[in-house]
């Protein structure tokens, strides 16, 4: 058997040529010829991903900061990069504003990062710690006992306790 073409990522400089080399192949004109190159490329870059580049939980801001670091980017690159203004990529970076799905996918595309490891949850300034709400007595009366409803509050919304069952309220 012969030399193969690709390998399993093995450091960071491999990885970062296999990005670059994922970038040119998939914005050259031979793309669909190399539909099948792109696959395993795009494969060994999310395993190195998966296994090195990304905690699994986190904050979506701060790696766009380290992203922003180890690629010498300025906020102005970023907005580019994101397609909005400098003032958005601002709030963003100060924990003022949410990404959008655009911005989340334009960076994503052009750090070759998985779009749910800038798809996370992350408390904006001003926003209280939900873990230290704990439990609350609600002015909602259970209909079947009369009793208040208690409920606890969290960053995925709200655990409703009854007598009968407990339901959780998506934000």
């Amino acid at each position: 058997m012969g030399t193969l073409k690709y390998t399993v990522i093995k450091s960071e400089e491999q990885y970062y040529e296999y990005c670059n080399l994922l970038e040119e192949i998939d914005f050259s004109d031979e793309a669909d010829e190399r539909e099948d190159e792109i696959e395993l490329l795009t494969l060994l870059i999310r395993t190195w991903d998966d296994e090195h580049r990304l905690a699994p939980e986190s904050d979506p801001v701060e790696l766009i900061k380290s992203l922003m670091k180890e690629h010498g980017l300025s906020q102005n690159d970023l907005a580019k990069i994101a397609g909005v203004g400098k003032s958005y990529i601002s709030e963003i970076l100060n924990y003022k504003k949410r990404m959008s799905k655009k911005v989340i996918r334009n960076i994503a595309d052009r750090f070759k990062i998985q779009q749910e490891a800038l798809n996370r949850h992350y408390r904006l300034e001003g926003e209280g710690k939900f873990e230290e709400q704990g439990s609350r007595t609600s002015r909602i009366y259970d209909f079947k006992t009369g009793d208040l409803v208690s409920y606890t509050e969290s960053t995925y919304g709200l655990e409703v306790q009854t007598e009968d069952a407990n339901y959780s309220i998506a934000k």
